[in-house]
């Protein structure tokens, strides 16, 4: 290497500590390049990769064409009618926007009907058995729209309703209202005639928790309500914010983010916390709704905030509901279910009972009440940012509802008491804001 001070040469002359040094700087360089070049290729590589697999699981999991081909050649040959179909099938004025779904046989997408946005969903697939990870009903009648059948009558329609109904809400006295009510719903064209194509309709419907408890809680403020429907397809009510926490990214960028830095940034996305009191205010008097209400108890078995939203008011909406599922159905299908441990006794997220390990069967009751899992859920989101006047006696009262436990005495008495101080605590902090 030429020292300091010495003058390279010119080629004309004696140039060979120049000509080495030059050397080496191409040999650095050269090697610099394909170093470069080969971490380029392994990122374009790996990326690829990624892109692949992912956009192959979106093709896998959003199917919509084959949802709607399935729907509409029902429809078009006579075996379903609905108020939904001839938009669907024929003037296309209801359409699929973006894909929701995370399951394949349970699609989910944003729509547009006429000027309306709305959530459409469709059942894809048959499941010949009952599977504790995925549904809690059996499909196999639902796809193929085989009930009822040509000349089945109104009366014996209805008594098919009630005996269905009595097996998923227990022998409730007044189930003979909620049978008529399910036939105004099924009488898609309001002619007063349900005829044998909206039944079919109804009948596959009726299947699903979530179509049902929308039809029970049709009036409620935080159930969202039914658009229409045909076949197995409905489209329901959309909310502008989709999650607790009002933030949502492409998928593609979701890969990338870690998930702790996932919720760090969903905390600093929630609203102010006014705004997120009178949310969760919205989620304990839906838990009110949802407990004994007129047709029985239902269990929220999936509280994640990805199944909660709320609209421009702030008033929340639930978006997902199809794991919330009437108690007298769970106990009955999750009771004698073989286990080793309570693991095995497990449906969705958050319903669980507990393994008699002296006849290695599940029990058939819940561990913990509604009450409990949504305090569970609402604990981080309220104590952060909580008013310091309130965050000691707002936290003492949450731990408490998480405490909460089914087998308790006087459960349902402590669930009433704790529920109605929550409230009452948010809303005297936020009933002078704006935000109320």
């Amino acid at each position: 290497m030429p020292r300091v001070g010495q003058q390279c040469c010119l080629p004309s002359e004696d140039s060979t500590p120049c000509t080495a040094y030059i050397k080496r700087l191409k040999a650095r360089f050269s090697y610099v390049r394909m170093k470069y070049l080969f971490f380029s290729w392994l990122v374009v590589f790996v990326g690829s990769w990624i892109i692949y697999v992912q956009y192959s699981t979106y093709t896998e999991l959003c199917r919509g064409k084959d949802c709607k081909k399935i729907i509409c050649d029902k429809y078009k040959t006579g075996v379903i009618d609905g108020p939904a179909c001839n938009s669907l099938c024929v003037t296309e004025t209801l359409y699929f926007g973006k894909c929701l779904s995370t399951k394949p046989n349970n699609q989910m997408y944003l729509g547009i009907w006429g000027n309306l946005p709305g959530v459409v969903k469709c059942q894809m697939e048959q499941a010949l058995h009952l599977d504790f990870g995925t549904e809690l009903e059996p499909r196999k009648e639902i796809v193929l729209f085989d009930k009822p059948t040509r000349g089945t009558t109104v009366q014996k329609f209805k008594e098919m309703v009630y005996s269905l109904f009595k097996a998923k809400l227990g022998d409730q006295g007044n189930l003979s209202e909620l049978v008529n009510l399910i036939l105004t719903v099924a009488d898609g064209d309001k002619d007063g005639q349900v005829s044998l194509g909206e039944a079919k309709s109804a009948w596959a419907l009726l299947q699903l928790n979530e179509f049902l408890l929308m039809v029970i809680l049709q009036d409620k403020e935080h159930t969202p309500k039914l658009m229409g429907f045909c076949g197995d397809l409905y489209v329901m009510e959309s909310v502008e914010y989709t999650s607790l926490y009002g933030i949502s990214l492409p998928w593609v960028i979701e890969l990338f983010i870690p998930s702790g830095f996932r919720r760090s940034m969903d905390q600093l996305f929630t609203p102010s916390w006014p705004r997120k009191a009178k949310i969760a205010i919205g989620l304990l008097e839906f838990v009110e709704d949802v407990f004994h209400g007129p047709y029985g108890n239902f269990l929220m078995c999936d509280i994640s905030a990805k199944n909660l939203g709320y609209n421009d008011k702030y008033d929340l909406k639930m978006v997902d509901m199809r794991k919330i599922v009437p108690e007298t159905n769970l106990k009955e299908l999750i009771k004698d279910r073989h286990c080793e441990s309570d693991l095995d006794c497990v449906y969705g997220t958050d319903c669980r009972t507990s393994c008699d390990q002296s006849t290695m069967k599940c029990t058939s009751e819940v561990i913990q009440p509604n009450l409990a899992k949504a305090c569970q859920l609402l604990k981080d989101y309220l104590l952060r940012g909580a008013p310091s006047e309130i965050r000691e006696e707002l936290e003492k009262q949450l731990y408490s509802c998480i405490a909460l436990k089914v087998t308790a005495n006087q459960m349902e008495m402590e669930h009433s008491l704790i529920l109605n101080n929550l409230k009452t605590l948010l809303w005297k902090k936020i009933s002078y804001t704006n935000d109320s």
